[in-house]
């Protein structure tokens, strides 16, 4: 009795096709009556699901009453089945058969346009052949497989698209892969020495699928489906899974601006793709997968460089001076033509330079981008104890005549004033190139560098933490000239470093890093070891070694920006907030707080407060002065340091020997 059991549902689906079939061969029969052969290209696309036009009228007719016998047949058995009783089937919820149904429930079968998507399209017309491509891409994502454009066809002598031919992504086969079969028969394998290329495995991925869909241009112009082939040879996708097939992963312009803005804000790519992951509700509902994104931003950040990399970085620098009258950029060119040096600065760094320019740090340590250049940034302490830039470049070499170019172009973008101290790393062109420059400005050398070169000097002296503690001690405690001679050659002798070549140097440039030398100019801070470290890692920004020369200029803006906004809010708080102090606020405090920023005025507020714990000791006198030693009170190790004070009895003139830190 089951096996005279009929599905209704079936035998209309059945009816559905003969009849679309029916149509299909009288239209084509009409159009290409004429045609003698039928292109083999198109017989080996549509293989034996279809049947392609023939050029002889009589075996037209006979596919055409065989289509209205099948019809009939059909009817008969339809009307057969609704006399008998259906029995009912049981199906495990676990079975493929039921997911396919639950997929078919959850997506919309039927089309704005009434038309069953789930079916045959042949006879549909549409308006381009963009339309055609989107319907086929709803039958995919119902059905589950993916598809791929195939060939086209253009009006002769034009380029007029007449044909579209659109395939499952299984259709045909791979390359039997004769290449990759020579590369592995040339591996020697005794001969270790030899290297070869591995050859890449890939996966066979194409089934000769003959399921797809053809749209040609009709006498009204439009684009009407002639045939489509439903029928696949291959296992459909599982709906979980319906979200990998790349027919249905697309960069859409809303995602484009998405990504490019997250971009702009320094966000990483993967960061980019991991937010759209979360607010789409997991990566399954973006609609492109996490290789497609990498691809994406891949191409823009390709699409950057396009016109090569420093040039397109001259042409953001000339565009920038087209909008700020008074920023300032030079490129220099070597022998061959390419450009070696960049320089620029905009009109805020001059205004600072104008303001805080007295103490400058130049350091050329960072080789932050994928050509090795050398990144030379110009900063600067504002008066909120802030670091501020003035200017920054790229320089091919470290030797003499590019800092000598560097530095003259930086003066003459600065009107040409000089600072009153320089803070650089240890170099020898860089010190020339100074010297030759600013003769008149002092040179210091940063504390920060010359402790990170000095740890690799150590040696087997690395663990000894009493050897550290003295090399600092002569870094950076000694106050007096004769306590650091003291000290330093102490240190020499006790571990056997007298002969050492790089303290011997290090002792040489004494006058350009020691604390107790450096006691007579202006450094805004920077001797110490805390302000040089925070100044160098601040303009490491966040470039890594594959950083183009644009993507750089990004950063630097950002980073730039960034130290802008915060000054501003520092200058905000100042002008709304009034310093506060545990001591009474009167006198020197209080103008002290009226004149300096609420940075400046804590560093104040804690030496006015060592001030009044002082106390004083008359060491000696004679008939022009008198002598006193100043200490801190409850702390004997200031006694040690020799703290003197004169005070002259002729003209009132005082000395401080020494400044209490």
């Amino acid at each position: 009795m089951e096996n005279l059991t009929f599905d209704t549902t079936n035998c209309s689906n059945l009816i559905h096709e003969l009849l679309q079939k029916q149509r299909q061969i009288e239209t084509e029969f009409e159009i290409d009556l004429n045609r003698s052969i039928i292109e083999e290209e198109e017989t080996n696309c549509f293989g034996d699901e279809f049947v392609p036009i023939f050029n002889n009228p009589d075996n037209a007719d006979e596919a055409i009453d065989n289509a209205d016998e099948a019809i009939e047949n059909a009817e008969d058995a339809i009307h057969n089945a609704e006399n008998q009783v259906v029995p009912d089937k049981s199906i495990d919820s676990n079975s493929e058969q039921t997911t396919k149904s639950d997929a078919t429930e959850d997506t919309n079968p039927i089309d704005a346009y009434g038309l069953d998507l789930r079916g045959s399209f042949v006879g549909v017309v549409r308006e381009t052949f963009e339309e055609i491509l989107e319907l086929y891409e709803k039958h995919a994502a119902i059905l589950g497989f993916s598809i791929r454009k195939h060939t086209t066809r253009f009006k002769q002598h034009a380029k007029i698209v007449t044909k579209k031919n659109y395939v499952c992504s299984a259709e045909g086969k791979r390359h039997s892969g004769q290449k990759k079969t020579k590369l592995v028969e040339m591996v020697d394998e005794e001969d270790v020495n030899v290297k070869t290329r591995k050859p890449r495995q890939e996966s066979i991925t194409r089934s000769n699928s003959k399921a797809c869909i053809r749209a040609k241009v009709n006498k009204e112009g439009q684009f009407e489906v002639v045939a489509h082939v439903i029928q696949h040879n291959h296992e459909l996708t599982k709906p979980q899974w319906h979200y990998l097939h790349r027919s249905e992963r697309k960069m859409t312009e809303e995602k484009v601006v998405t990504i490019k803005t997250m971009k702009s804000s320094g966000l990483t790519t993967m960061d980019t793709y991991n937010s759209m992951a979360t607010e789409a509700g997991g990566e399954q509902n973006i609609g492109h997968s996490v290789v497609d994104h990498l691809n994406f931003c891949s191409r823009l950040r390709m699409e950057q460089i396009e016109a090569g990399d420093a040039q397109t970085l001259v042409n953001i620098l000339s565009q920038e001076q087209s909008e700020d009258p008074n920023f300032f950029f030079r490129v220099k060119f070597d022998k061959e033509g390419r450009i070696c040096n960049i320089f620029w600065r905009d009109s805020m760094m001059l205004e600072d330079y104008r303001i805080y320019g007295d103490v400058l740090v130049f350091d050329t340590t960072y080789r932050t981008n994928r050509y090795n250049l050398i990144c030379a940034p110009f900063v600067g302490i504002n008066n909120h104890w802030h670091n501020c830039m003035f200017a920054c470049a790229f320089i091919g070499d470290e030797t003499t005549d590019s800092f000598v170019w560097l530095l003259q172009t930086f003066f003459k973008a600065m009107e040409n004033r000089k600072p009153t101290s320089i803070f650089t790393d240890q170099d020898q062109a860089m010190a020339n190139a100074i010297l030759e420059v600013i003769p008149n400005t002092r040179h210091r050398l940063c504390i920060w560098h010359l402790e990170q070169n000095a740890i690799t000097r150590f040696g087997a002296l690395k663990k000894d933490k009493e050897f550290k503690f003295a090399f600092n001690q002569c870094l950076k405690m000694c106050v007096t000239e004769q306590e650091f001679e003291a000290k330093w050659q102490a240190m020499l002798q006790k571990y056997e470093l007298t002969e050492h070549s790089w303290y011997k140097r290090v002792y040489e440039l004494k006058y350009k890093w020691c604390p107790s030398l450096c006691r007579d100019f202006f450094s805004a801070g920077i001797l110490s070891s805390q302000r040089s470290e925070s100044t160098n890692h601040a303009i490491g920004f966040r470039a890594s070694k594959a950083t183009t020369l644009t993507e750089f200029y990004t950063i630097f803006k950002k980073t730039t920006n960034r130290w802008r906004s915060t000054e501003k809010y520092d200058e905000f708080t100042c002008s709304k907030s009034i310093a506060f102090t545990s001591l009474p606020l009167f006198g020197m405090l209080k103008h002290a707080a009226q004149v300096f920023t609420l940075s400046l005025f804590r560093n104040f507020e804690e030496e006015f407060g060592y001030s009044m714990a002082t106390t004083f000791q008359m060491l000696g006198s004679n008939e022009e002065c008198l002598l006193y030693q100043v200490t801190l009170e409850d702390k004997p190790w200031s006694a040690h340091q020799n703290s003197t004070f004169a005070f002259s009895n002729k003209n009132t003139r005082q000395v401080c020997f020494k400044k209490m830190d």
